[in-house]
């Protein structure tokens, strides 16, 4: 990882925690408003991410993507051979709008990310988010995930030691604390590598991250 993405890294959850500590003191109504109003700016305006990223750009890449996984998980939701499914995914860019909304709370679901995580939730598959943000935004990070829309059956953070590990390493042994469960990981959505390497799930989709721009 590079100093630069590890310092955008670092500014983004400054941002989300600073946020956060001054969530309590908005009303529901409010949050929802102002996600709203950030939303329809950034689709109307083509608003660049923290690294120039372009929006419009973005929202098309990504979509191509679900695009590709929704007849995976139509056919794989049909056929549940008898176990328990799930949908992994990253947050960050994978299911939040993070580097177009940082300074927004609650930061707004990526739509075509939100629509294809409800229809497989649905269709009996429970949803798991695993994310390299510390422990001490598990509760926002909850909080935001389902007030934009999505299903949470779980949220993993890095807690005490997952912080001294790579973030591949964790978020593979995570994959298999749920596979533990008696889950069968039908997909795992991330956009970053370190998101969907080390096996446990029978498919992987990568969303854009343009070299790194959006991790």
């Amino acid at each position: 990882m590079t100093a630069t993405i590890r310092a955008r890294r670092a500014a983004v959850t400054t941002a989300v925690t600073t946020l956060a500590l001054g969530a309590t003191l908005a009303s529901a109504p409010a949050q929802a408003a102002a996600t709203s109003s950030s939303e329809n700016t950034a689709r109307t305006s083509g608003t660049a991410g923290l690294k120039g990223v372009d929006y419009d750009t973005w929202q098309r890449d990504v979509k191509a993507v679900i695009d590709e996984a929704r007849p995976y998980v139509t056919e794989r939701t049909r056929d549940p051979r008898g176990r328990k499914q799930a949908v992994v995914l990253d947050i960050d860019n994978s299911s939040l709008e993070t580097d177009f909304h940082w300074t927004t709370f609650p930061t707004p679901a990526i739509r075509s990310v939100l629509e294809l995580v409800r229809y497989a939730h649905e269709r009996g598959a429970a949803v798991f988010f695993v994310t390299a943000r510390p422990g001490i935004l598990e509760s926002v990070t909850a909080y935001n995930l389902r007030a934009v829309g999505y299903p949470v059956s779980g949220v993993y953070v890095r807690h005490f030691p997952d912080l001294f590990q790579g973030v591949s390493t964790y978020k593979t042994a995570k994959r298999a604390e749920i596979e533990a469960k008696g889950y069968t990981i039908i997909a795992n959505i991330g956009n970053n590598t370190t998101d969907l390497v080390g096996g446990h799930a029978e498919r992987t989709f990568k969303l854009p991250d343009y070299d790194g721009k959006l991790s």
